[in-house]
């Protein structure tokens, strides 16, 4: 699935080709996402002018004259600038079409993303408006995240990655940064000390800046909106090696299923 990295990282690939841009037509070829596709898509943006793009959590906005164009990948979805007239794959859902002769294509195999419309105050529409903050906002502090966790008895790992705790700290992500911040992903959130749970904030911020700074993560169904996968896969120190050797202690690693996701840590390094 694309992570926040994976989703940023699209962001600001479409963003300098439809910023400031008419839209000319939508072509809606499969309406049956995981919800279906907001009839205003086709309906409202013909002659409308993009404003401006932005993230929240997993979702890309794009902000319009009219409203917002809610964006989520799903598992498998993607975001691609093409020439107008490309003949569409079997899973290109929707185009949107503008005056410069370029299109933005959707795409999604599974059909788990979604592509809907808000004329309304965007922070208030019912996917967003309970989110917690942005990994690297500056609200996400240890302040922050030892209060929420004061009490808690859920794993830490289970905690983070609750999307109403904090935003886009995904599976791979949240592996990578409770390794770095030699913390046991099975730990009940509530028993992680401040000074840990400080450590674990700097961790959280440093593996999601990084990897969007090298385009995200390289999954199966995954690449960015050029086109090329990105390249975090090839920094990372637990996930997806189970049974490999700690690149910290030289341990082997352990993997465990948590709440169904692949789970991997080290004994040694990580308590």
């Amino acid at each position: 699935m694309p992570e926040l990295p994976e989703v940023e990282t699209s962001r600001r690939g479409i963003d300098p080709h439809i910023c400031g841009r008419t839209i000319t037509r939508s072509i809606v070829r499969q309406s049956r996402l995981r919800w279906p596709v907001s009839a205003q898509i086709t309906a409202l943006l013909p002659g409308q002018t993009v404003l401006s793009t932005r993230r929240r959590g997993k979702y890309i906005l794009i902000e319009t004259t009219a409203g917002h164009i809610i964006i989520h990948l799903g598992m498998s979805g993607s975001v691609r600038i093409l020439p107008i007239g490309m003949a569409p794959a079997k899973h290109d859902h929707v185009d949107i079409e503008f005056g410069h002769g370029q299109m933005l294509r959707y795409t999604d195999p599974r059909r788990f993303g979604c592509i809907l419309w808000s004329g309304d105050a965007i922070d208030e529409h019912p996917l967003l408006a309970s989110l917690g903050p942005e990994p690297l906002a500056d609200e996400f502090d240890t302040d922050y995240l030892f209060r929420r966790s004061r009490g808690r008895r859920v794993p830490v790992k289970s905690f983070i990655m609750d999307s109403h705790v904090v935003v886009g700290v995904g599976n791979i992500y949240a592996n990578e940064a409770l390794f770095m911040a030699g913390i046991r992903p099975l730990a009940e959130a509530g028993s992680v000390s401040r000074a840990r749970m400080a450590r674990l904030v700097a961790c959280i911020r440093q593996v999601i800046a990084h990897a969007i700074t090298v385009g995200g993560t390289t999954l199966r169904d995954f690449v960015g909106s050029d086109g090329k996968p990105g390249y975090f896969k090839q920094s990372l120190l637990v996930y997806g090696r189970g049974g490999e050797a700690c690149k910290q202690c030289g341990g082997t690693l352990q993997e465990v299923r948590l709440s169904g996701r692949s789970t991997v840590f080290c004994k040694r390094c990580q308590r």
